[in-house]
């Protein structure tokens, strides 16, 4: 038998073609995933779903029109050899799956939380390939719609001036009801409340503007519902660039909203939506003096993409096939784990924490808030 090619070998870079991806757990959030491969014939096959539950894989897979279904992982990977699974099970099942993947030769793109705590998303990084691949990318989705590459050019070429006070506030509903899904509101299986896993995309999205942070001092209570973690978290957040912010994440909120606000030294940019943006949901108010600047630069940026799976799984497909590390890579996934992590320490401890404490001395990098009473 001849040597396979470099393009049947999962995990070869570049890849000459079309990438093959699998997607693992075929719950809601899997819809979006398959969905969006199928609207990207010319970058993707999906040649394979995973599943414990067989009436779910075969609905699933009936769907999209997904000719391969297993339920175990293992011998997806070994049949299939995709070049790329999409992992969209519950947090608690993250870790072993992704690492089982890498080993097998294929890159990954995870859902949020792409673990339970700065540990697991550490040995998930410390598994990539190297320079060569395979390698883990995270869903932080918001990062990829044009109004937030518009603020960030802005930024960059000095239009806007110096970031200065900021708001990123995730406040949404989520009855009792909810949480009655055995593995939500549990810090074994979900690994925290709204910090976690919903404010996460938002706190995500302001790293990406703002970049590094330095200090935070958080409080996370249970106001009402019955769960195990936080149903609401309030922090305050220092950067390196001498912004600061506040970060508010609610699952009690009956007027639900995303919102992300910076107010910068020549302009405020604020971004106000719920689940995705576009560019109508993005609005730039200049300072007096500044209009004329910052208007002509604001109309002049990139315009027409919408936030989303489908803006972040094309960028992903681009990238494997160009032979480099995927968005968004393990080291920005790590800061934006860093940053609920120290939400976490910070509530529990009663005190500012700053990222060098949260290293595996730290009882948070093993687990975000575990065996601790709110």
């Amino acid at each position: 038998m001849s040597a396979p090619s470099p393009r049947s070998i999962p995990g070869a870079r570049p890849i000459d073609g079309r990438v093959r991806t699998a997607v693992v757990g075929t719950g809601n959030i899997a819809r979006f995933h398959a969905q969006a491969l199928l609207d990207l014939p010319q970058r993707a096959e999906l040649v394979a779903a995973v599943d414990i539950v067989p009436e779910a894989l075969n609905a699933f897979r009936e769907l999209h029109a997904i000719p391969n279904g297993y339920t175990e992982l293992a011998e997806m990977l070994t049949e299939q050899r995709p070049d790329l699974v999409h992992v969209c099970t519950p947090p608690g099942a993250h870790r072993t799956q992704v690492e089982a993947c890498l080993a097998a030769g294929a890159s990954v793109l995870v859902e949020k939380p792409p673990a339970l705590s700065l540990a697991e998303t550490e040995k998930m990084a410390a598994a990539e390939g190297g320079a060569n691949g395979p390698w883990m990318a995270t869903v932080f989705q918001h990062r990829f719609g044009s109004g937030v590459r518009r603020v960030r050019a802005l930024m960059d070429s000095g239009v806007l001036g110096r970031p200065l006070v900021a708001a990123c506030h995730t406040t949404w509903f989520r009855p009792q009801e909810y949480f009655d899904v055995p593995w939500r509101g549990r810090w074994e299986t979900e690994g925290g409340g709204p910090t976690m896993g919903h404010g996460i995309h938002q706190m995500d999205l302001l790293l990406a503007l703002l970049g590094e942070w330095t200090e935070v001092s958080a409080i996370a209570r249970r106001q009402a519902r019955d769960v195990e973690t936080e149903d609401l978290s309030v922090a305050r957040v220092d950067f390196a660039n001498g912004a600061v912010a506040s970060v508010v994440n609610s699952l009690l909120s009956p007027q639900e909203e995303s919102r992300i606000r910076i107010d910068f030294e020549r302009a405020t940019v604020e971004l106000v939506h719920l689940y995705g943006y576009g560019d109508d949901d993005w609005r730039i108010t200049p300072a007096p003096g500044f209009e004329e600047e910052v208007l002509a630069a604001w109309r002049a940026g990139e315009h027409g993409v919408n936030s989303g799976h489908h803006a972040q799984i094309v960028q992903v497909l681009d990238a494997l096939r160009e032979g480099i590390a995927p968005p968004v890579t393990s080291t920005d996934t790590l800061n934006t784990m860093r940053l609920v992590a120290g939400v976490y320490a910070s509530s529990f401890e009663g005190r500012p924490i700053t990222p060098a404490e949260l290293g595996p001395e730290s009882a948070f990098h093993d687990r975000m808030g575990k065996g601790r009473s709110l």
